[in-house]
C-alpha cells in the first residue's frame, strides 16, 4: 500500500487581504485561506506536503476579487445547436477584476504567467482549457455530435482559479440532433485546470496545481482530493487551494486526480477521476 503524507504547516505573512463573511449554504463559498488578522497585518498557514522529492506548498496572498462574478449568456442551459462553431458570450462584473490585466502579484509569483493578463478558463468535457481573454469567445475545434458540458471560471493572469459561487458558471448544451444522456449538474463535480501543456526554463521550478470543485468542499475527516504523480507518488489534498509542485523531473510527467469521500471511495461523477500529461522543458 503506498503512504499517504499528512501536511505540515508553516506561516506566510503578508498585507491586506480583503475577507468577508455570509451565511450562504452553498459549498463554492468557503473563502480558502484561514486567515487571522493582526492589527494591519494578517497571518495565513500555507500547507506543505512532501513525499519521495516532491513538495507541494499551497499558494497564499493572491488577489482575492471577491466581489467579481462571471455570467455566461451562451450557450444557455439544454441549448441545441446545429453542429459548427461554438461560441461563448459571457458577462464579468467586478470593482477590480480586469480581463486581460496582469494581476497585481504576477511577479512574485514565482510560476508561470499569461503575458496576455487575466482570463476566463473554458473547459468543455474535462478536456484541457481554452483561455479567453474577451467576454466572447470561439472554441478553437469543432464540437462532436451530443451533449457536452461546460464548465468556465475567473483566473487570475498566472492561472490560479478564483473559487467562489460566482467566479464560475457551469452548463450543458447539445450539438447536432442527438438527444444523448444529460449529467447531473447539481452533483458533485471535480474540473482538472493545471497542469497544461509544456513548461520552460524557469517556469519548470514550481508548477501549479489547480482544479475546480463544484457541489462539494473537501476537508480533513471529509471528502478529499487524491493526487498521483508519475504512478508513484501521492498526496491527499484536504483543502481546496492551488499548490505549488516543485521537483518534478524534465520530460514528460503525468499526474491523476481523484474526488474521494471518507471511506476512500471514489465519488461516482463523470470527470472525478482524471489523468492529465504535461511536459517540463529545459530552456
Amino acid at each position: 500500500m503506498k503512504r499517504i503524507i499528512k501536511p505540515i504547516f508553516v506561516c506566510a505573512f503578508y498585507g491586506s487581504l480583503f475577507y468577508s463573511c455570509n451565511t450562504t449554504k452553498d459549498p463554492n463559498d468557503a473563502i480558502l485561506n484561514d486567515v487571522t488578522k493582526v492589527d494591519s497585518l494578517e497571518v495565513a498557514q500555507a500547507i506543505v506536503l512532501e513525499n519521495k522529492g516532491l513538495k507541494l506548498t499551497e499558494v497564499v496572498n493572491s488577489p482575492a476579487f471577491l466581489d467579481s462574478k462571471l455570467l455566461l449568456k451562451s450557450p444557455k442551459l439544454d441549448e441545441y445547436f446545429e453542429q459548427g462553431a461554438t461560441k461563448f458570450e459571457f458577462s464579468v462584473k467586478s470593482s477590480n477584476y480586469v480581463l486581460g490585466a496582469n494581476s497585481s502579484d504576477s511577479k512574485t509569483k514565482m510560476c508561470a504567467n499569461s503575458d496576455k493578463g487575466q482570463h476566463i478558463h473554458v473547459i468543455v468535457d474535462n478536456h484541457p482549457y481554452e483561455a479567453s481573454y474577451d467576454t466572447n469567445y470561439t472554441l478553437k475545434d469543432q464540437l462532436q455530435k451530443g451533449n457536452h458540458v461546460a464548465l468556465a471560471f475567473l483566473s487570475r493572469s498566472y492561472h490560479e482559479s478564483i473559487k467562489h459561487k460566482n467566479a464560475y458558471a457551469l452548463t450543458q448544451f447539445t450539438v447536432g440532433d442527438e438527444d444523448m444522456d444529460k449529467i447531473d449538474l447539481n452533483a458533485p463535480h471535480l474540473f482538472y485546470s493545471r497542469p497544461k501543456g509544456e513548461y520552460k526554463g524557469a517556469d519548470t521550478e514550481n508548477v501549479m496545481l489547480d482544479f475546480y470543485l463544484v457541489n462539494t468542499t473537501i476537508a480533513k475527516g471529509g471528502n478529499y482530493v487524491q493526487v498521483t504523480i508519475n504512478d508513484t507518488v501521492e498526496f491527499k489534498i484536504e483543502k481546496w487551494a492551488p499548490y505549488l509542485i516543485k521537483g518534478l523531473p524534465l520530460g514528460d510527467n503525468k499526474i491523476e486526480i481523484q474526488l474521494m469521500n471518507n471511506a476512500h471511495k471514489l465519488i461516482a461523477g463523470p470527470y472525478n477521476a482524471v489523468e492529465k500529461q504535461f511536459t517540463l522543458i529545459k530552456k
